[in-house]
This record gives C-alpha cells, sequence and structure tokens, in this order.
C-alpha cells in the first residue's frame, strides 16, 4: 500500500503523563493528539497494546488480542459512577518513570470495584457489554479464562497448572468457567472498557487527521492465552513446553546473538486452517489502528530457529516461513494491508522481494548510518520512497544519548553529512529524516524533547529499568511543535499554509 508524504511520533501510551502512575487513555491522550495536530504530525505510532506479563515487556504479552487493562482510564470510570472520587488517590514518587508493581496492585484493585460495581448496577450498557463479549468471544472468553486462572494459580507458568488444565481437558475447562465465571466477567468488563475508550480516542484522532499507527510482533509468548488455547499451533512436547524457540542469529551487533525465547509456530498446521488465527488477529488490529507495524517481518519468509536447551542464538538454522502465500490468504480475507515492514538487520533479497511484492514499505534508523561510509544503506541518500525513516526506535538509545557515547568517527561523520555542529543533534536527525526522499517519517517523542539516555524506553537483552520512561507536561512547551510544524511544512509533510499559522 501506497501512503503519502507524512510523519509522525512514537510514543506508547504508558509514557504520557496520567494521575495514576502510568500513562493512560484519559486526559493526556487526548491533549497528545492535540499536540500532534499543532505539530503538524499526521501519525502517532504506539508499542504493542497487550497486557504484560515478565519484564514488563510488550513483545512479550499475555494475549496477541487483548489489551493492557492498566491504561484503561479511570477518571472515565469515576464519570460512568462505577468508581468514587475517594477512589482515586494515587500518590506518585516518580512522574519520569513506570512505577509498575504499584501501579498494578492499584488499578487492578479498582479495576475490580468498577466491574463489581458495574455488573450491581442497573446501567443501560450492560447490553453493549453483552454485544461485545459475543462478537470478541473467539478470543475473549479463553483470554479471560487464562486470565482468572492466572489470578488462582499466582502467575506461574501455565504449564504448571492442574494437569487436565493445561491438557485442555474439556470437563476441567467446563468446571474452571463454572468456578471462576465471576472473576472471567471482572476480565471481560475490563477488555470492554478499553475497547469503548480506545475506539473513542482513536474517532478522536481520525477526524483531526492524525492516523494511529499499531505495532503486532510476528512471535507470542509462551506463557500467554494463545499458546495455552491452540497448543497444536506451536512446537511444544507433551507436557506443553516448547522444543525449539525464536531469535536471531550472532551478527554485527552481538556475536551470541539473540535467543528470544518465544516458541515457534507450525506453519504447516495454520496453513491447513487457512490461517485463521492470524486472519483473526490482523482484523482486531485493523479495527483498532490504521496502520500496522510487523516486528520482525523477515520471520514470515524464514525465521531463525534454536533448540530449546541452548542458551544462545549461536546454535540454530533457518527454517522457510509461510511467505507469499500467508499474504495472498491474508489480503484476500482482510482487504488492503496497510503495514509498514519491520525489516531491520540483516535482511536477504528474499525478504526484500516478499515486501516488495505486496508493496509494504521497510524501515531505515538513522542511528545505523553513520558506521561505516557514504555506501551505508541508512543514508538518505540511499533511501526509496517507498520508506519509512526513524531518527531511532523503541530499542535505541535516545538521538542525544547515541550521539554522546558514539565513536569519533560517527560523530565527525554525522556533523559532515548534516553540517552542524552537533549542539542539537536530535533537531538534525529530525530535519534530515523529514527532508529525506521517505514517504513516512517517524519520530520518537524523546528526541523531539531533546532528551539524553535517561528517557530511553528499552535496552535488548537486559532485564529490569526497561519500559519504564514517561515524560510531563512541562517538559513540552511551545517550541518544540512550532518548530517540528515548521520543518514538517518545509518539507511538504504537512500543508505549506500551516507555515503561516506559526
Amino acid at each position: 500500500m501506497a501512503f503519502k508524504r507524512s510523519s509522525g511520533i512514537l510514543l506508547h501510551v504508558t509514557s504520557l503523563p496520567g494521575h495514576c502512575g502510568i500513562g493512560d487513555l484519559g486526559p493526556s491522550a487526548y491533549h497528545f493528539v492535540d499536540w500532534l495536530v499543532a505539530a503538524g504530525q499526521t501519525m502517532w505510532q504506539m508499542l504493542p497494546l497487550c497486557p504484560v506479563g515478565y519484564g514488563y515487556s510488550p513483545y512479550m504479552g499475555l494475549s496477541a488480542f487483548a489489551a493492557n487493562p492498566y491504561v484503561v482510564d479511570l477518571l472515565e470510570l469515576q464519570e460512568q459512577g462505577w468508581l468514587s472520587g475517594s477512589d482515586l488517590q494515587y500518590s506518585q514518587e516518580n512522574y519520569h518513570a513506570v512505577e509498575f508493581e504499584k501501579v498494578f496492585r492499584y488499578k487492578q484493585q479498582l479495576l475490580r470495584k468498577a466491574a463489581h460495581s458495574f455488573f450491581y448496577s442497573s446501567s443501560t450498557q450492560k447490553h453493549a457489554f453483552e454485544e461485545f463479549c459475543m462478537r470478541e468471544s473467539y478470543w475473549l472468553n479463553d483470554y479471560a479464562l487464562f486470565q482468572a486462572l492466572n489470578d488462582e494459580y499466582g502467575d506461574c507458568d501455565w504449564t504448571q497448572w492442574d494437569s487436565a488444565l493445561v491438557q485442555r481437558v474439556p470437563h476441567a475447562i467446563e468446571k474452571a468457567n463454572s468456578d471462576f465465571n465471576y472473576q472471567i466477567n471482572c476480565h471481560k468488563f475490563v477488555q470492554w472498557t478499553f475497547d469503548r475508550q480506545f475506539k473513542k480516542l482513536k474517532s478522536y484522532a481520525n477526524k483531526r487527521g492524525i492516523l494511529l499507527v499499531g505495532d503486532i510482533p510476528i512471535f507470542v509468548a509462551h506463557h500467554c492465552a494463545d499458546v495455552w488455547t491452540h497448543q497444536e499451533y506451536f512446537y511444544l512436547d507433551r507436557d506443553g513446553l516448547p522444543t525449539v524457540v525464536a531469535g536471531v542469529p550472532p551478527d554485527y551487533f552481538s556475536k551470541t546473538g539473540q535467543r528470544w525465547g518465544n516458541p515457534l509456530y507450525r506453519w504447516n498446521i495454520l496453513r491447513e486452517q487457512g490461517y485463521s488465527w492470524w486472519i483473526a488477529r490482523f482484523r482486531r488490529m485493523l479495527e483498532l489502528f490504521d496502520i500496522v507495524r510487523i516486528d520482525h517481518f523477515r520471520g514470515f519468509e524464514s525465521y531463525w530457529e534454536i533448540p530449546v536447551e541452548e542458551e544462545t542464538a549461536v546454535n540454530g538454522q533457518w527454517r522457510q516461513g509461510p511467505g507469499k502465500e500467508f499474504f495472498e490468504v491474508l489480503q484476500r480475507s482482510v482487504g488492503t494491508l496497510p503495514i509498514i515492514a519491520e525489516d531491520l538487520g540483516i535482511v536477504t533479497p528474499e525478504v526484500h522481494t516478499l515486501r516488495e511484492t505486496f508493496g509494504f514499505p521497510g524501515m531505515r534508523v538513522l542511528q545505523f548510518a553513520f558506521t561505516g561510509g557514504v555506501d551505508n544503506e541508512y543514508l538518505p541518500h540511499r533511501y526509496e520512497r517507498n520508506t519509512v525513516v526513524y531518527t531511532g526506535t523503541h530499542d535505541n538509545d535516545t538521538t542525544r544519548g547515541w550521539y554522546e557515547k558514539a565513536t569519533e568517527h560517527e560523530r565527525d561523520f554525522v556533523r559532515r553529512y548534516c553540517q552542524t555542529s552537533g549542539q542539537e543533534i536530535h533537531w538534525d536527525l529530525i530535519r534530515l529524516a523529514l527532508q529525506s526522499v521517505a514517504d513516512i517519517v517517524i519520530i520518537p517523542f524523546q528526541d523531539v524533547l531533546g532528551l539524553g539516555s535517561e528517557a530511553r524506553m528499552n535496552t535488548p537483552g537486559t532485564v529490569g529499568g526497561n519500559w519504564q520512561w514517561r515524560f510531563t507536561w512541562d517538559q513540552v512547551g511551545p517550541y518544540a511543535a512550532s518548530r517540528l510544524c515548521e520543518y514538517t511544512a518545509l518539507y511538504e509533510r504537512c500543508s505549506p499554509t500551516r507555515l503561516h499559522l506559526l
């Protein structure tokens, strides 16, 4: 799908300011949409919005379909009468980082209280809730049961549950649905609440010319509702444990590669079922988002298979993915595919061919552009139009942090390439991206604010301290929006008439 010349901001919902210790779908989300309009932007890219598990990574979620309960706006639940003003008394100690455990304990009890109030009230919205549950039953029923059992078993891996539940023996599933009926409905209530709130935000954004860009990881976590529900889709042993796992082989960035640990798909089984699970996944994503970024796109062409007993990714082998057939089936089922293909790293000609066959734009990251010479494919003069360029991503340092840690060769190269002193390196790279031929530019909000490494979102291969960053509105001010709007208009990524409004 071809995209018009445009630009936007990468910011996860959890990074928004908010009164409950974590960014949510409340007033700050709407304020951020207004900021995007003022800055001349037309896209808001988010990280995956799935419920998070170990390490709080949105790329290792508890479901491929469900949403993170903790981004639900509690103020809206108060307005509905399902919470009281005295409930919303959260004491924040750090406004620049999500206090995950504290936030989860706080919001979990209030979400349950709101659910209780809803179920035992005469709310006129009960019919809407029931309609949602019926419409989304194909994933919601299993997810809600999975979460109820998660609560019961204390978040241990599902393979440690009662063996009849592990094997999904019908009478055990029926009994669990009966025993945990109330808890299951509470989880369904939270997902319905998210659905209502998010679609209202999407409508607000779309009416103001802002498209929402979602993120769909190719792999799912082992401890998630989908693997437990559809064990036949994955390479698991008789106990439900993976026999092989996902990752990437050694490369320039890592001598041992990356062992991600996600279970791998039995693509032959998925193919026999017409890729129905994947089709449902994309349909759900396209209900919520206007554009979808596929993380690790190359895995659809070929993927790195690592024996589960290996501690690193060194000893693995390439396996063939579903390739062209998968996207042909997907296209026939859902129609136009507004997809961005994350094709970073070592990419083969076969991967390029697959992406180009369907017209998906690939990605370029400016922080990767200055390690070598003028033939580096990440340098803007080597771009093609059907490209999405980022100054950095959620896995990179901020541009300021990158520059401060870069080699002297990189610093010298970027200064000469941009004809700059490097004193405002974040604006230099923002401007470089915006003036490039790439159809789409996405800028991490940290770079617009000129923040250093303290604002980094994630450091791959590490556990702890990731996914926490948040900003406050006093860091923003009017200057960033006006400058970004000017650059965006100068390089024809928004209406030139906006220059006259500055």
